[in-house]
This record gives C-alpha cells, structure tokens and sequence, in this order.
C-alpha cells in the first residue's frame, strides 16, 4: 500500500520544504508566526525525505518572505527551499542560500566584544568561514559562532 501525504495547497503564499526535520517550529517562531492572529499555516514533521532521510515542510499562506526572513532561514535551515506561490502554481522556486556576512542579526557571545559594549554604536558582524558544520566569525573580534548558538539564537530555543 502507496502511503500519502495530504496537506491542502494554498493559493497564495511560501511553502518552505527540505527543513531538517524538527526544524520547522524554530523556524515559524524565527518569522514570528504564533498561529493566534496569522492567516492558514501548515505544518508537516518527519516526513521521509529521499534528500534529508526526514525533512519539515511549512506553508504560509498570504505571505511572502523577505530576502530577511530567506537569510535568517538559511542559517538554521541550510538545505531548505522556498517556493513562491501565486494563483495555486509555484511561481518560482529557488534553494535557499547562505550569507556570506551576516550584520545585525546575531549577537556576539564574547562579553567583552565592542558589539556588546553599551556605549558603543556598533552593529554585530559576522563572516561564514564553514557551511558544514556551519560557522561564522565577529568580525570584530574573532569569537566563533557555532550552528547550535546561531540556531539557539535566533529562535530562542
């Protein structure tokens, strides 16, 4: 017997597909989406994925993300995709990419960083030196970030 997976289309909005699996609850709390004034979200977790082995998949209807969001995602989800839909067809499709610097987003953890010094007007900067396992870098003061700070980060979790 052929198993299916059957998740209503959306006529307007994203679908973020290839999420690691158990990913895609960081990733709605990383868009903001509480599900208590948003429009239809769907979620699906643990779905076999001949790709990831298991993957998450999101739907959101009436939105399209930013190139923010799509950067943000990219960092705790490297091998999602986002598929832009209009009128119930992809309007466009496209592997999610990661930023080679990241300003303003995450925040140092060295305490003695001048991104961290409250006088100090600076903007925290980091620069990816490896995608996997991901890393980045301050750019100010050489402090690394691995994936579980940034992904720890940037949803809170």
């Amino acid at each position: 017997m052929k198993e299916e997976l059957v998740v209503r289309r959306i006529s307007d909005g994203t679908v973020i597909d290839h999420i690691p699996a158990g990913r895609a609850l960081r990733v709605l709390k990383l868009l903001g989406i509480t599900g208590e004034r948003d429009g239809v979200v769907a979620l699906v977790m643990n779905v076999p994925s001949k790709k990831l082995g298991k993957k998450d998949i999101v739907k959101i209807e009436g939105r399209e993300l930013s190139k923010e969001e799509v950067d943000k995602i990219s960092l705790i989800a490297p091998s999602a995709t986002i598929n832009i839909i209009r009128n119930f067809e992809v309007a466009s499709k496209r592997r999610v990419e990661l930023p080679r610097r990241v300003v303003g987003i995450l925040r140092c953890l060295n305490p003695n960083c001048v991104t961290n010094a409250p006088r100090e007007a600076v903007e925290p900067s980091f620069t990816l030196i490896s995608e996997s396992p991901l890393r980045m870098v301050c750019e100010y003061c050489g402090e690394y970030l691995r994936e579980e700070d940034i992904i720890e980060q940037l949803s809170g979790v």
